[in-house]
């Protein structure tokens, strides 16, 4: 059993301490309103819940301290516009070795932090720096768990530990959690995706069908995709619960806030009235100008988020910004690094037959060195076409249990950048080399000689298997550690980056 405290008493965070309370947690919510929590208590009811009976061994409380102080996990569960408030009136009472747990979506339009970076940035001002956050995000309308049907979230934490102490503490038969190392990439699809939701509902409300609907959601994805991966996201966040399905369920539900607003919308109704004939915060609306900066600054093609903010800020008729939209420049659905891959397949399968001796490898290429270079140097040697298979983001976290400095696609671009690389592929997982080896007609297979005898095993598949030397002295592993350890060398500095005052005016 944890002792948990919510902080906010919406739809969400009463959803979530029932199903808590359900499964033996000691459970105690906070509402900054004191009617709302006299209601609460009394009826075990909430207006927005109508299915749900609150357990009475769920306490309600109008004393953030109560709800903080001793607790071991504490919830954050406020719309994102009171989220910076909430964490500077909590601060006083919590500890670092508290886990803080987010399940608000959306972006800070100045600061443009997500929302475990606004609780992270508050608790720093009030001495607060090591508590470790979480982001809980996923498709998960508060009105279905409220009533136990099944559903699944992501629990997304740097820490693998917390993350999974997370994942079992909310786990349970209706209530699957699955765990993600990229926090940030799971906090921008739970923000960004309700600004398509809104797209969607304003479609419906135009009285478009399901074409309209299925487009918005997937050329949606394709944008809030090359958003996060400029960001430097994981990429296949987005394709997973956090991304796709959070956008899937929030684009077509009736329990959507964001599709009932744009629903309103479409229909004529302006903004301003369709959010208070909804009744609760559009998440959507309060995302728009963040997204749009961070369009900006990285210099990202977002169409749909464009046209959201033209007909709800710029006067654009819906009608007109969806003729904007179906009118626009004629493009290829595949980008140019996706098509290089295939045009580079393409060439393996036609030369198949020839005298061209491919060769393969495998690795992480994390902190890319003289090393690893030299590596490729030689394995290029051993043939005419060169095949780098670069481990996933998940595959390092999952099955290797590696954390890296730069993201797959950072790691793919700097790969494809040395001269003796022709392709780079992804490895999803261990299995997959002997697929591999016919799939790109491989001749011979090359691994650094630290892994002597391990892929022997593909000999029977007609390939020939070399182990080079590693080039002494080099590897990732210790240029991780020199850099892990430069705070503790003789005469270097030990200040870190919160002793340090950026801001001269304080």
């Amino acid at each position: 059993m944890a002792k948990i405290g919510i902080l906010g008493a919406g739809t969400w965070g009463v959803a979530l301490a029932g199903m808590l309370t359900k499964t033996g947690h000691d459970v105690t919510v906070w509402s900054a309103l004191p009617q709302e929590i006299t209601e609460l208590s009394e009826t075990r009811r909430h207006k927005n819940l109508p299915g749900m009976v609150i357990p009475e061994e769920t306490r309600f409380t109008a004393s953030i301290e109560e709800a903080c102080r001793g607790k071991e996990l504490l919830v954050f569960a406020v719309p994102s516009v009171y989220l910076r408030g909430t964490a500077a009136a909590a601060a006083p009472f919590l500890s670092e070795d508290q886990i803080l747990v987010d399940v608000a979506k959306g972006l800070e339009p100045d600061t443009l932090y997500t929302m475990t970076q606004v609780i992270r940035d508050e608790l720093r001002r009030h001495g607060i720096t090591r508590a470790p956050l979480v982001a809980l995000s996923g498709p998960t309308h508060a009105e279905e768990v409220a009533v136990g049907l099944p559903t699944t979230i992501v629990s997304a934490c740097t820490d693998a530990q917390v993350a999974e102490k997370v994942q079992r503490i909310f786990m349970n038969p209706i209530f699957r959690v699955y765990t993600n190392p990229d926090v940030e990439g799971v906090e921008l699809c739970g923000a960004v995706k309700n600004i398509i939701a809104l797209a969607a509902g304003i479609a419906t409300g135009l009285g478009y069908g399901d074409n309209a609907r299925a487009a918005l959601i997937t050329r949606g994805m394709a944008e809030l995709t090359r958003l996060g991966v400029a960001m430097g996201c994981y990429e296949q966040t987005f394709s997973g619960l956090a991304g796709v399905g959070d956008l899937i369920v929030t684009a077509t539900s009736r329990h959507s806030r964001n599709n009932r607003c744009g629903t309103l919308i479409g229909q004529g109704v302006p903004p301003e009235e369709a959010v208070r004939q909804v009744g609760m915060v559009v998440e959507g609306i309060n995302a728009l100008p963040a997204t749009l900066q961070l369009k900006k600054r990285y210099g990202v093609d977002m169409p749909i988020v464009e046209a959201v903010e033209a007909v709800l800020h710029g006067g654009v008729a819906p009608r007109d910004a969806v003729y904007e939209l179906m009118t626009r420049e004629r493009r290829n659905e595949i980008g140019s690094s996706e098509l290089m891959v295939v045009y580079e397949h393409t060439i393996l399968q036609n030369r198949r037959t020839s005298d061209m001796k491919r060769v393969i490898t495998y690795g992480t290429f994390d902190l890319l060195h003289y090393g690893h270079i030299n590596l490729l140097r030689r394995a290029k040697a051993l043939g005419d076409y060169l095949i780098v298979v670069l481990s996933s983001d998940e595959f390092n976290w999952n099955e290797k249990h590696k954390k890296t400095y730069f993201t797959y696609e950072q790691r793919k671009q700097l790969l494809e950048s040395i001269r003796y690389v022709d392709l780079v592929i992804p490895e999803e997982n261990w299995q997959q080399k002997r697929s591999d080896m016919h799939e790109y007609h491989v001749d011979t297979f090359v691994m650094g000689d630290d892994w002597r005898g391990k892929f022997d095993f593909l000999k029977e598949e007609g390939v020939e298997v070399v182990y080079l030397p590693r080039t002494p002295e080099i590897s990732s592993s210790q240029i991780k550690k020199d850099l892990y350890d430069a705070a503790g060398a003789e005469g270097e500095s030990q200040t870190t980056h919160d002793d340090i005052n950026t801001d001269p005016k304080e």
